[in-house]
């Protein structure tokens, strides 16, 4: 549980709120009026100046309320406006790993391009969160420079339209792909981001031109501070330039001299910027691009480094890469300090051929404000499996579905099994999601039942 350090000017908004009252009730007192009688309107000023001048002996004169009704008045209305309590909720999906399959998808009749459907199986989501992110796996390095899939991707640029339009506030730029179009695709993709200024983009930005400037993205939800750090293990190599470098936050620990990557070792900066986003901001939240492919247990190093990033101040790390769900789990420093940690998310969409990467994850996080305090909601906290449909013959994005919702049909109808040469049933996919995410699924009817209890 963390101080909310904007959460004063609310308080003492109130007790100017309050002073106010207690001013005007005062007055009413010893004006005869009651502070329920009070009226601005014209009618009631015009009645209470004939009243003060007029000799008529049938006026009566205005009750006025006990003291101690006023004072029990002033005590109730001071409990409830001093306490404000309220949730703000978050939503995460992992990679957006855009596939030729998916690229080709989008594209209509006329030569122009659309992605909007990418997103239409969780809309019900994206609707009732307050902060909804999403990792941009793939570089939008500029459509002159074609469209490919992998290993050096470049999508189009009207997924990122499609992202803004959707309503995702956050967007994850750091991943092992982000320099796969190098320099002029990185530079490309800053400059398509300022289009959607509406959107935070963390993990990728311009060069720093002084000590001063900041990795750390601010976002400001109904008076809490939140802050976003986005950091990938490397850039599909086994070194990085400093060019590259400049525009693209390192999880790991980069020689300065012969810019090799060392996997095993946190990178210092990492460290440095939890620690000063948590002087910033009521919530740190830390997304690192980590992990080994296709494994559905943390490694080593993603446990040591979310203990390090614990200690150093998150308080939310979601994680992302390895293209299949791994668990969820409570972090415990030995300095006290307290993180939740998604080590990965999986997939977003994408057309990949292995099984288990069509279960996937939504974060989905409740945090509890009250009075100067903000907590997560264990309740209402957790993840809500889903699952990428695709067809084959050619391969085509279909839809994003809950595996609430799946069916076997549905499974016997996915182009995984043509196109991936893969055993596929509904039954497996409950399974993993049992194994690996266990009593952290939530279900839609949960989401509902708490948004409907405490609607905007």
């Amino acid at each position: 549980m963390k101080k909310i350090k904007n959460m004063k000017k609310k308080r003492k908004h109130y007790y100017s709120s309050l002073v106010g009252m207690l001013i005007l009730i005062t007055c009413l007192l010893f004006s005869g009026k009651t502070y329920a009688d009070s009226d601005t309107s014209e009618e009631a000023v015009s009645l209470s100046m004939n009243q003060s001048g007029s000799d008529d002996p049938d006026r009566k004169e205005p009750e006025t309320a006990e003291p101690e009704a006023v004072e029990s008045e002033v005590r109730e209305t001071e409990s409830s406006e001093l306490v404000d309590e309220y949730d703000i909720t978050l939503m995460a999906v992992g990679d957006n790993l855009l596939h030729m399959g998916i690229v080709n998808t989008g594209k209509q009749s006329g030569g122009t391009r659309n992605y909007d459907f990418l997103f239409d199986g969780i809309r019900d989501f994206l609707e009732k969160a307050d902060i909804k992110i999403i990792n941009q796996e793939t570089i939008f390095g500029g459509n002159q420079l074609g469209f490919h899939g992998y290993p050096k991707f470049n999508s189009p640029s009207e997924v990122s339209d499609a992202i803004a339009k959707a309503g995702f506030n956050v967007v994850l730029q750091a991943t092992n792909h982000t320099a796969d179009q190098g320099l002029s695709g990185i530079q490309n993709c800053l400059e398509l981001w300022k289009t959607h200024p509406e959107v935070l983009v963390a993990g990728l930005h311009e060069p720093f031109t002084d000590q001063t400037q900041s990795r750390i993205s601010l976002l400001e939800i109904n008076g809490c501070t939140f802050a976003f750090l986005n950091y990938t293990y490397g850039p599909n190599s086994a070194s990085i330039s400093a060019s590259i470098a400049d525009r693209l936050d390192i999880l790991c620990a980069v020689n300065e001299t012969s810019r090799m990557i060392d996997f095993t070792t946190i990178n210092p900066q990492v460290l440095t910027d939890i620690a000063a986003a948590d002087t910033l901001a009521d919530i740190v939240i830390v997304c690192p691009h980590w992990g080994t492919e296709y494994a559905t247990v943390p490694s080593t190093y993603q446990e040591k480094f979310a203990m390090q990033m614990t200690e150093a101040g998150a308080d939310l790390i979601i994680g992302t890469h390895p293209h299949v769900v791994q668990p969820i789990t409570w972090v415990e420093a030995d300095n006290g300090n307290r993180s939740l940690c998604y080590y990965s998310l999986g997939n977003y969409v994408s057309t990949q051929q292995n099984a288990k990467s069509m279960l996937e994850g939504l974060a989905w996080v409740t945090f509890h404000v009250t009075g100067n305090s903000i907590s997560i909601s264990e309740e209402t906290t957790g993840v809500i499996p889903l699952v990428c449909h695709y067809s084959s013959g050619p391969v085509r994005f279909k839809n994003i579905y809950l595996l609430e919702n799946y069916t076997e049909t549905l499974a016997q109808s996915h182009g995984i099994i043509y196109y991936g040469g893969v055993a596929f049933h509904l039954n497996s996919l409950q399974k993993w999601s049992d194994e690996i995410l266990g009593s952290w699924v939530l279900s839609a009817e949960k989401i509902n039942q708490q948004y409907y209890a405490h609607p905007e």
